[in-house]
């Protein structure tokens, strides 16, 4: 609606949109949830595009795509169908030339009723530059934002249960929340993890040890078992994770900051345990979708003291200063030599 700006919705009123047949001219499709971009991206030219898809169906990359052309696209009218569907990848107007952009602002001014416009965000991020005043306003009243991001626990262990059962195979609730700590919450990712794991495990039911077996876990599930062997005084198993994180070709800086932020975190859960609270205050501090890791912190926080976690904190800082300020540094040997002195720590 011209005039009033208009707030960003999820997938959910996206999908109302389309059963109940109001869907919009003009959309940006943003957020870190690929598979649901895609997946709405499919019901929405399924909705709109029953027939004569060469003629009223579009979709092209933005890069190098001149405002003219898209203008070209939306002003053709649709054959022997109600409307035309335009998907533009990563097409950003914040980054136009001012002669382009006043284009790009007349074209979506009088947009046509007929067309249905999505730029859909997916390599870039969909950021308005809030010093083009006019064009930002423009984005507001007549675009619908749709954010598609990680979704909540409940709903995800839902799908992936839905994906296992299309499979032939059950999970319980112990074994997808272990799925989805160590593969991630964002869907694109799990989808071929599940279909890796369902065609290895010989049972009915997937396991942990099927999961184990198979995945590639995320760089956050394997700094955990790095930091969790670590508390557990158990050097060489720490080292293996270590070990993994090289093999995936992760830059030592890199890893040293997911190693530094377990270690804050694991230091906040044996604060907790000292003051007397529990995993739900941690959740809440670390803005946690699932109490899953909250348990296996506040599990580790038991076999570690307040000022061995403190100590930690600190030598971490002290390296990622020193890498980041000193030319020359072996990093991979220095991340080698702070497990050794971790581990020394937790000894006594």
């Amino acid at each position: 609606m011209a005039g009033s700006k208009k707030s960003a919705f999820d997938y959910k009123a996206l999908r109302a949109a389309l059963k109940e047949g109001t869907v919009e001219n003009l959309y940006v499709f943003t957020g870190e949830e690929a598979y649901l971009r895609e997946y709405y991206l499919g019901e929405m030219k399924k909705e709109l595009i029953p027939n004569f898809e060469e003629f009223n169906y579009h979709r092209c990359e933005g890069k190098g795509l001149s405002v003219r052309a898209l203008a070209e696209m939306a002003e053709a009218m649709p054959m022997m169908a109600e409307r035309t569907l335009i998907i533009v990848t990563d097409f950003d107007p914040f980054q136009l030339n001012e002669s382009e952009r006043e284009q790009f602002m007349d074209m979506v001014s009088d947009f046509p009723e007929y067309c249905t416009l999505v730029l859909h965000y997916d390599l870039a991020e969909y950021k308005p530059n809030k010093v083009m005043k006019k064009l930002t306003k423009l984005m507001e009243e007549r675009f619908t934002v749709v954010e598609f991001h990680a979704q909540e626990k409940s709903e995800l262990t839902t799908w992936v249960r839905r994906r296992c059962k299309a499979l032939g195979k059950e999970i319980g609730a112990q074994a997808a929340e272990h799925l989805l700590f160590t593969c991630g919450s964002l869907m694109t990712g799990l989808v071929p993890e599940i279909a890796k794991i369902c065609a290895y495990a010989k049972g009915d039911e997937v396991t942990v040890k099927d999961i184990d077996a198979v995945v590639s876990p995320v760089i956050e599930a394997l700094v955990f078992r790095l930091t969790d062997a670590i508390s557990a005084g158990k050097f060489d198993a720490a080292a293996e994770e270590l070990a993994k994180l090289f093999q995936q070709q992760e830059e030592p800086i890199v890893i040293l900051s997911h190693i530094g932020r377990e270690m804050r975190r694991l230091y906040t859960a044996r604060m907790a345990i000292d003051g007397g609270k529990d995993r739900a205050w941690l959740m809440e501090l670390w803005n946690m979708r699932s109490d899953y890791p909250a348990r296996l912190l506040m599990d580790a926080a038991k076999r570690v003291s307040t000022d061995w976690c403190r100590e930690g904190v600190q030598q971490t800082q002290k390296l990622d200063r020193r890498l980041k300020s000193e030319r020359g540094i072996d990093g991979e040997a220095e991340l080698k030599l702070l497990l050794v002195r971790l581990a020394q720590g937790a000894r006594r």
